[in-house]
């Protein structure tokens, strides 16, 4: 056996050597490989050529009439990164080997588009305007090969590009964790190497304000930081803290730095000022323009806190225009951003100087307080020749004319807006949020919660299909988020931000006919040494096993496992031992007829590869067995049929791997059918309460057993649920003959007075109805 692996594994090197022979000869003396030009974003159309262009020191950039020399440097440096010399620039044309740049917008009809030719003799790249010159450059440093004696060329091709969108963004918290000024540098290099044009900065939050206001001191001394950071996730309890003074600001000359270092790569940097929420931070400096006159305190964990900024008092007003008056001295793009997001209206209900400010304008309420706010701002900024953009709960009370809305609670807003006219910009949370978990591995570095493997970022589509073909004009773009309450180092964030940040950028570049997920991801793979080119931390997992669990006809739970790898061979175990090349090889789902540890790695080559999957099976008398729901699950925690409440898998703590059922402000009540009268000793499932994730145990958890389906008596009673976590609720009885298994869980309702979200609905949870 042994021996037969080794010759298996030696043919697969050699055969792996051959293709690359073959390969190279392709490249350097036939006609290219389509492999060989792998260009994230997908390019509108490319065509592979014959031969390559070779580049070496006689090598000459010839610039006409209208290019900048500034774009050039960015791609003078790679060249030198890969060659060793930079290239010589000149007005004149030579003739040879030459990369010839210039402006034509009659023939690259489109803005920011490019056409690109690529000969033995001769690049030529021709933009419709400055950006697409800079955009093509970029295209060429992705296609720049070097073989094995150090010689650079570029592969013979044909490539005419444009956007999609022309809105493409990054935003970057630094209120929670800020970086220096080095690192923003390095990413705004990827952000242009992948063509992405806009770079939303969140200076200003509950946990620090980070821009300098020279006309406001206390902003540096005081905004600027914090006693102390929360250690572990917001959810857990009592929390700890680390007891030291975090904080920090970006100078004015820092952020003129980044402005002028982003506009060189065809960069807007967009700056965010929260109004009139989160604004813990500058009321610890200037206690008087809040509500109740503080004391405040610049917060040391994360959420939505009641104390914001007060809407009576013009005071505020005076304020935040100054402020916004050093801002746009800073930050020459058309749009601030001014928030609007999740400002609780608590502090304003019982504010005289607010009830007054609804009284004086004839306001309804507190909703169009806040429209008041937004309004007024924006009328200020639309003085200075500036325009808002905004979170899309800008909405509340009426969205003022002109603003442009940034979706992230879902496309709703998105959807609205868009039918009102207004440009919108598309980053629902569950879609672009990089602060997500990017894989259910139990390894994963702590983010704020959910999954988002880059597979689903690829596949989201940001013109909402309900939108007619007019309506549909206003969606300007997409954008990525990253908030980073968990990501305190740059090589953390790197690995939240990257490769998943490319997906991103195909969005908002290609079109949706022109995008295909395993194509993309050859592409990722390709493009991985660029990354390390830019020493950017990247993560390495997004070709990860993942399942799907499914029900046989005779109740066994199957397991169907997947990965995005097109090469790769999965090797499993049952018994939880690491899986080795000798282990089964999947080929069909896998049979789970009793109580195991599923494990799976994958394998290119004989070599393993990536991290080792692993799922826990706990079999019993439910196990498969059919599931009848009175209500249905809402929201993130809808799997969307009932077989993950029997399918023998627990939702872990993260909630985020599609087992957990969620009832926002409803009951939940299953009924479980044995399929025959048997004796039933114990009944189970498991509630997940975290408070600060508005997730509430129920008021009252209640199991029945009936032989007929009809009549139902109750078996066992819980009210108590102590746990902050999972509650595994496993309550022996008395053999009791049984058919039906029904359990009911009484939703808490609403959101008591002084906890996170009051008011509101509160979540159950509920997992796997066991039962033995």
């Amino acid at each position: 056996m042994q021996s037969k692996l080794k010759s298996k594994r030696t043919l697969i090197k050699l055969v792996s050597k051959v293709l690359f022979v073959f390969l190279s000869s392709q490249y350097c003396f036939g006609q290219a490989s389509k492999s060989l030009l792998s260009v994230i974003p997908q390019p509108v159309s490319i065509t592979v050529g014959s031969g390559s262009f070779t580049i070496n020191r006689s090598t000459v950039i010839n610039l006409q009439p209208g290019v900048n020399r500034q774009s050039l440097v960015f791609f003078q440096r790679y060249v030198e990164s890969y060659a060793g010399y930079s290239l010589t620039v000149s007005n004149a044309f030579s003739g040879k080997n030459v990369i010839s740049l210039r402006i034509d917008s009659n023939l690259a009809a489109q803005k920011e588009g490019y056409r690109l030719t690529v000969t033995p003799q001769l690049i030529e790249l021709t933009g419709h305007d400055e950006a697409g010159v800079f955009y093509g450059l970029q295209t060429l440093i992705q296609l720049i090969h070097v073989s094995t004696n150090k010689m650079v060329s570029v592969p013979g091709c044909s490539i005419t590009d444009y956007p999609r969108f022309s809105y493409r963004g990054m935003h970057l918290d630094v209120s929670r964790n800020m970086f220096p000024v080095s690192a923003i540098k390095k990413w705004i290099d990827v952000l242009a190497l992948y063509k992405i044009n806009t770079f939303h900065w969140h200076l200003t939050d509950d946990q620090g304000w980070r821009i300098e206001i020279k006309r406001f001191p206390k902003l540096q001394t005081i905004s600027a930081y914090r006693d102390e950071t929360l250690i572990g996730h917001k959810k857990e309890l009592p929390r700890q803290f680390d007891g030291k003074r975090y904080g920090g600001y970006y100078t004015q000359e820092d952020a003129r730095e980044i402005v002028r270092y982003a506009k060189e790569r065809h960069i807007t940097v967009i700056p965010e000022i929260e109004m009139p929420g989160h604004a813990s931070a500058a009321l610890t400096a200037y206690p008087n323009l809040g509500c109740n006159g503080g004391p405040y305190q610049t917060a040391k964990f994360w959420g939505i806190f009641d104390d914001v900024f007060c809407a009576g008092n013009d005071d505020t007003f005076n304020f935040l225009e100054q402020v916004l008056d050093e801002v746009i001295a800073i930050f020459p793009s058309e749009y601030i951003h001014i928030g609007g997001d999740e400002c609780p209206k608590t502090r304003w209900k019982s504010c005289p100087k607010c009830q007054k400010r609804i009284s004086d304008q004839h306001l309804k309420d507190e909703h169009e307080l806040q429209s008041y706010f937004i309004q007024r701002i924006s009328n200020y900024l639309l003085s200075k020749n500036r325009k808002i953009i905004g979170w899309d709960e800008i909405r509340e009370g009426g969205l003022t004319t002109g603003a442009t809305v940034m979706s992230w609670t879902g496309e709703e807003g998105g959807i609205a807006a868009a039918r009102l006219k207004h440009d919108v910009v598309m980053t629902p949370e569950k879609y672009v949020y990089l602060d997500y978990y990017q894989s259910l591995n139990p390894n994963e570095p702590l983010a704020a919660g959910g999954y988002l493997p880059l597979s689903k970022i690829y596949s989201y589509e940001p013109v909402p299909a309900v939108l007619s073909s007019e309506d549909a004009k206003y969606i300007k773009g997409v954008q990525a988020n990253v908030w980073t309450e968990y990501m305190s180092t740059i090589e953390h964030a790197e690995y939240m931000i990257f490769p998943r940040l490319l997906a991103l950028a195909e969005l908002g570049w290609t079109s949706k006919a022109n995008r295909s997920l395993p194509d993309f991801l050859k592409r990722v793979r390709v493009n991985e040494p660029l990354l390390k080119k830019l020493a950017v931390n990247y993560s390495t997992n997004y070709d990860e096993i993942t399942d799907s669990i499914i029900q046989s006809p005779n109740n066994i739970p199957l397991v169907k496992l997947q990965s995005t790898s097109p090469n790769a061979e999965i090797h499993y175990t049952l018994d939880g031992s690491e899986p080795a090349i000798e282990s089964a090889i999947y080929q069909i789902p896998v049979k789970i007829a009793e109580s195991c540890i599923l494990k799976a790695s994958l394998f290119e080559g004989g070599l393993k590869v990536q991290r080792a999957y692993q799922r826990q099976f706990v079999i019993h008398k439910a196990t498969g067995k059919p599931v009848k729901l009175k209500y249905e699950a809402s929201g993130n925690f809808n799997p969307g049929n009932t077989l993950a409440l029997t399918n023998g898998v627990s939702g872990t703590n993260r909630y985020n791997d599609s087992q957990w059922y969620g009832f926002s402000g409803s009951d939940f009540e299953a009924v479980v059918d044995l399929g025959t009268i048997q004796p039933v000793t114990l009944v189970g499932t498991n509630i997940l309460k975290y408070h600060w994730q508005k997730m509430w145990e129920p008021s009252e958890l209640v199991f029945y057993l009936s032989q007929d389906g009809k009549d139902y008596k109750p078996v066992y009673r819980q009210k108590e649920f102590p746990v902050n976590g999972i509650n595994k609720i496993r309550s022996t009885i008395p053999a009791t003959e049984a058919r039906f298994v029904k359990v009911r869980a009484v939703n808490k309702g609403i959101i008591p007075e002084g906890e996170y979200g009051a008011g509101g609905k509160a979540w159950l949870l509920v997992d796997e109805l066991i039962v033995n």
